[in-house]
C-alpha cells in the first residue's frame, strides 16, 4: 500500500477505471432483409430513401408548407420547454466553471481590527490590566494537489453533465419539431375530414327526404324511414368528436408556440398545402448513435457514472492539503506594516482513512452497479432508436401501398357515382341510388385524406428517428478536458473522450 501510494504520488496517477466508448453497432441495415429503396406510387408522388444524406437542419422545410416554416419559427422562439432546456444547460456549464476553481490554489485575505481587555491575573497577578487594540491582516492560501486525480474525475463528472443537459437540450428541440409538424399535419387532416363528413351529412339528410316522401306515397316501407334516420344521427354523431380534435390540435400548437389558446389565431391547415417530400435522407447505422440526442445523453451518462466509479476509488487514498499564511499584527496603525509583526505559517497535512467499517468498498462497488445499469440503459436507448427507424422505414413504404389501395376505392366510388347519376339521367334508376353512391364516395373520399395524412405523419417520423436535420459543420467533434486550460502541471490528466456539440445550443429557427 505504501509503495503503491508512493509511487502514484510520484505520477500524479488518476485511481479507477478508463472509460472507453461504446463501439458502432454491429449491423450494416436498419430492417430484415433488404432495406426499401423507394415507395410505390402513389397519389402521382413516389417517395426514394437517400441512405447516408444528411437531413438538412430545418427538416420541416421539405413539406414546402411557408405557413409550416412560419409556425416553427415562432415554436422555437417562444417555446417555454425549449427555455428551460437552455437554463439547465447553461446552469451545469456554470457548475463545470465553478469545480474548475479546484485546480488552482485557494488565495483569501482578511482585515481585522480587535479592542480587548485582558487581565493580569493570567500572569500570577503581577501584571496589571490593560486594554489595547490589535490590528491583523493576513493572506491565506490552501492547496489540494490531485495527486490521486479525485478533482479530475469530479471535474471529469460535471463535463459529461454538462454534455447530458446539451443532449436534452437537443432532444427538447427535436420532440418539438417532431411535434409541431404532426399536429400541423393532423388539423390539416382533420379539417379534410370535417368536410367530408358535413357532405356526408348534407346527402344522408337528401336521402331521408327522398325516403320519406316514398313512404308517403306508399312506395317504400316505414323501415326504410327509420333506417335512413339511424344513418343520418350516426353520421351527425361522428361530426363532434372531429371538431373537438380539431379544437384540441389547435390548442396544442397554441401552447407549443408559447401562447395561450383564447390569443392563438389558428391557421386553417389543408393537405394541399404540405407537399410529400419525396426524397428521404436516411441516417446510416454506423452515425446514428452520433446523431440520436436520446442515445448521446445515455452516453454522457455512462460517463458521469465512469468518473463516479473513479471517485469513489480515489476516496479510499490519502488527500494531501498544502496551506500558507502570512500576516501582519499590530497595536498601531502606523507600525502595521513593521517587520517586527509579520506573522506566517506553512502547513501540509495528509489525511488516510483508517477504517470506516466498508463504507467506501461498498460505495465503490455501488458505483459500479450504477455504471452497470447506464451501460444497459444505453444499449436499451440505441435498441430502441434502430426499432423506431426500421417501424418508420416499413410504415412509409406500407403507406404507400395504403394509399394506393385507397385511391383505387376512390376511384371506383367516383366511377360509381357518375354511372349512377347517367343512369339516373336516363331514368334507369331512382335518386335513392344515386344519394347512396354519394356516400359511399364520401366515405371512400375520408378513407384516401387519412391515407395521405398519414404519409406525411410517418415522413416526420422518419426524419425525427433518425435524429433530425444538423447543420454542415455543426457536429464537430472536440474531445473534453479533464481539466480547464491553464491548470497546474499537476492536474494534468488524459482525455474524457467527450463530444461537445459546440453549435446545437445555439440553434435558432
Amino acid at each position: 500500500m505504501l509503495v503503491c501510494a508512493a509511487a502514484l504520488l510520484a505520477t500524479g496517477c488518476t485511481i479507477g477505471p478508463r472509460y472507453t466508448p461504446p463501439g458502432s453497432p454491429p449491423v450494416q441495415r436498419y430492417t430484415a432483409g433488404a432495406q426499401p429503396a423507394r415507395t410505390p406510387d402513389a397519389a402521382g408522388t413516389s417517395q426514394h430513401f437517400a441512405y447516408g444524406r444528411a437531413l438538412t437542419a430545418q427538416w420541416w422545410t421539405l413539406f414546402r408548407s411557408p405557413a409550416l416554416d412560419r409556425l416553427l419559427q415562432t415554436a422555437l422562439k417562444n417555446n417555454p420547454t425549449l427555455e428551460g432546456a437552455q437554463a439547465t444547460l447553461r446552469q451545469a456549464q456554470a457548475t463545470l466553471q465553478a469545480d474548475e476553481g479546484v485546480f488552482y490554489p485557494q488565495v483569501s485575505g482578511t482585515l481585522g481590527v480587535k479592542r480587548q481587555r485582558f487581565s493580569g491575573a493570567v500572569f500570577g497577578g503581577g501584571v496589571p490590566s490593560r486594554i489595547f487594540n490589535l490590528f491583523t491582516g493576513n493572506v491565506n492560501i490552501t492547496y489540494y494537489p490531485d495527486f490521486f486525480g479525485v478533482n479530475r474525475l469530479v471535474y471529469r463528472q460535471q463535463n459529461a453533465q454538462v454534455d447530458f443537459q446539451r443532449f436534452q437540450m437537443q432532444a427538447a428541440y427535436l420532440t418539438l419539431e417532431s411535434n409541431v409538424v404532426t399536429l400541423a399535419i393532423t388539423a390539416a387532416e382533420l379539417h379534410a375530414q370535417i368536410d367530408a363528413t358535413r357532405a356526408i351529412i348534407a346527402d344522408q339528410a337528401e336521402i331521408l327526404a327522398l325516403t320519406q316522401r316514398r313512404y308517403g306515397l306508399g312506395a317504400a316501407p316505414y323501415l326504410d324511414v327509420v333506417s335512413q334516420r339511424s344513418q343520418l344521427a350516426a353520421a351527425r354523431a361522428a361530426l363532434p368528436p372531429l371538431e373537438q380534435r380539431l379544437a384540441q390540435t389547435r390548442h396544442q400548437l397554441a401552447v407549443l408556440a408559447g401562447a395561450y389558446p383564447a390569443q392563438w389565431k389558428a391557421h386553417p391547415w389543408t393537405l394541399t398545402e404540405l407537399r410529400l417530400p419525396e426524397s428521404l435522407p436516411v441516417t446510416l447505422p454506423s452515425t446514428l448513435v452520433q446523431r440520436r440526442p436520446d442515445i448521446r445523453a445515455a452516453e454522457a451518462q455512462m460517463r458521469a457514472a465512469n468518473a463516479q466509479v473513479g471517485i469513489d476509488t480515489a476516496r479510499m487514498y490519502p488527500v494531501v492539503s498544502l496551506t500558507a499564511s502570512f500576516g501582519q499584527e499590530s497595536a498601531k496603525t502606523g507600525r502595521f506594516f513593521n517587520s517586527a509583526g509579520n506573522v506566517w505559517n506553512v502547513a501540509a497535512d495528509l489525511a488516510q482513512p483508517l477504517f470506516q467499517g466498508g463504507t467506501l468498498r461498498a460505495q465503490r462497488r455501488a458505483s459500479q452497479e450504477a455504471y452497470r445499469a447506464m451501460a444497459a440503459d444505453y444499449r436499451k436507448t440505441v435498441l430502441g432508436a434502430f426499432g423506431q427507424v426500421a417501424d418508420a422505414l416499413r410504415a412509409v413504404e406500407n403507406d404507400a401501398r395504403t394509399l394506393q389501395a385507397q385511391e383505387a376505392a376512390l376511384s371506383s366510388s367516383r366511377e360509381a357515382l357518375k354511372l349512377a347519376r347517367a343512369q339516373y339521367a336516363a331514368g334507369a334508376i331512382d335518386y335513392l341510388r344515386v344519394l347512396n353512391a354519394q356516400v359511399a364516395y364520401g366515405n371512400a373520399r375520408i378513407a384516401a385524406l387519412q391515407a395521405r395524412a398519414q404519409r406525411l405523419r410517418d415522413s416526420a417520423a422518419l426524419f425525427a428517428a433518425i435524429g433530425g436535420g444538423w447543420w454542415p459543420g455543426a457536429a464537430s467533434s472536440r474531445a473534453a478536458s479533464d481539466k480547464p486550460t491553464g491548470a497546474p502541471a499537476g492536474a494534468q490528466g488524459a482525455s474524457t473522450g467527450a463530444v461537445h456539440e459546440a453549435a446545437a445550443d445555439r440553434r435558432t429557427p
